[in-house]
C-alpha cells in the first residue's frame, strides 16, 4: 500500500510541473523529455541484457514501451485542454475497468460501480465541454488498464527491472525524432526544462518502479482499485499548484471515488487476513 500511495501522489506532483512548462514547450516536448529521463534512469538500475531476452519477453515488454508511450501523450494533451483533476480522473477508468472485469467479490464490484458513478458527474455535459479532451482522458484510460496486465506480465517473465527498463528504452527511442523536432521549434527555457526533467522522474521513473513492486505483491484487481487515490491526488495538487478549482459537485464525486476505494482495499485486506489465517 505504501508503494501505491508513493506512486500515486509522485505521479501527480511530477504531472502537474509538467503543466508547468506546456505554455513554452508544449505537451509533445513535456512527454518527450519525461520518456528520455525515465530511460535513462530505469537503464541504469535495471541494467537489461536485451540480447538474451527471447520472442515471448520481447512481446510483453514491446507492448509495455507502446502503452507508456501512447498514455503519457494523450495524457498530458488532456491535461492541457481539461486540466489535471478531471484528466486524470477520467484516466481512472482504465483500472477502474480492471477492477470490474478480474473481480469475482460483490463488494468490489459495488465499490467500482460507485467509483464509476462519481466519473459520470465530473463528466456531465456543459456548454464548455472540451470533448476532445476527454477522448483522450478515455485513450489515456485505456492504456492505463493495458499498462497494469502488461506490468504485472513483465514482472513475472523477465528478472529485476529488466523488463521496465527495456520497455523505458524503447518507449525513449520512440520519442527521439519527434522530441527533437519539438524542442527545436520551441526553443526551451531553463525553468521549463526543469519542469519537464522534474516531471520525467516523478511522474515516470519513480511510479513505474513502485507500480512493479507493488503489482508483485497484489493482484491486478486489488491494484486497480486502490489506484482511485488518483483523482483524489490529482484534484488535490491541480488546486495547490496549478489553481486549478473545482466545482462543489465535482468535490463530491471524488469523494464518491475516495469512500469507494477506501472500502475496497478495507474489506479485501480483511478478507485476505481471514484467508491466511484459515
Amino acid at each position: 500500500m505504501a508503494l501505491m500511495v508513493g506512486s500515486g501522489l509522485s505521479n501527480q506532483v511530477g504531472a502537474s510541473l509538467g503543466a508547468l512548462a506546456f505554455p513554452v514547450i508544449g505537451p509533445v516536448g513535456v512527454v518527450a523529455v519525461r520518456q528520455w529521463v525515465a530511460a535513462a534512469v530505469l537503464l541504469g538500475i535495471g541494467r537489461p541484457k536485451l540480447r538474451s531476452f527471447t520472442a515471448a519477453q520481447w512481446r510483453p515488454v514491446l507492448g509495455l514501451a507502446a502503452v507508456f508511450a501512447t498514455m503519457n501523450l494523450t495524457l498530458y494533451t488532456a491535461i492541457d485542454r481539461i486540466g489535471l483533476g478531471l484528466a486524470v480522473t477520467l484516466e481512472f477508468l482504465g483500472p477502474l475497468t480492471v477492477a470490474l472485469v478480474s473481480s469475482r467479490r460483490r463488494i468490489d464490484l459495488a465499490c467500482a460501480l460507485a467509483a464509476a458513478a462519481g466519473v459520470v458527474v465530473l463528466t456531465r455535459p456543459r456548454p464548455s465541454t472540451d470533448y476532445l479532451g476527454i477522448g483522450l482522458a478515455l485513450l489515456a484510460a485505456v492504456c492505463w488498464g493495458c499498462y497494469i496486465l502488461l506490468n504485472r506480465t513483465v514482472g513475472e517473465r523477465l528478472p529485476g527491472l529488466q523488463g521496465s527498463a527495456a520497455a523505458a528504452f524503447v518507449s525513449g527511442l520512440l520519442y527521439l525524432p519527434v522530441g527533437a523536432v519539438v524542442l527545436r521549434l520551441h526553443q526551451p527555457t531553463f525553468g521549463a526544462l526543469g519542469c519537464a526533467l522534474a516531471a520525467g522522474v516523478l511522474s515516470s521513473a519513480v511510479p513505474f518502479l513502485a507500480d512493479l513492486l507493488a503489482l508483485r505483491r497484489v493482484p491486478a484487481r486489488f491494484f486497480g482499485v486502490f489506484m482511485s487515490v488518483n483523482p483524489v491526488f490529482a484534484s488535490l495538487v491541480g488546486l495547490f499548484v496549478l489553481g486549478q478549482r473545482l466545482p462543489m459537485a465535482s468535490w463530491l464525486a471524488v469523494a464518491v471515488i475516495v469512500t469507494a476505494n477506501a472500502v475496497a482495499v478495507g474489506t479485501a485486506t480483511r478478507h485476505s487476513e481471514g484467508t491466511a489465517a484459515g
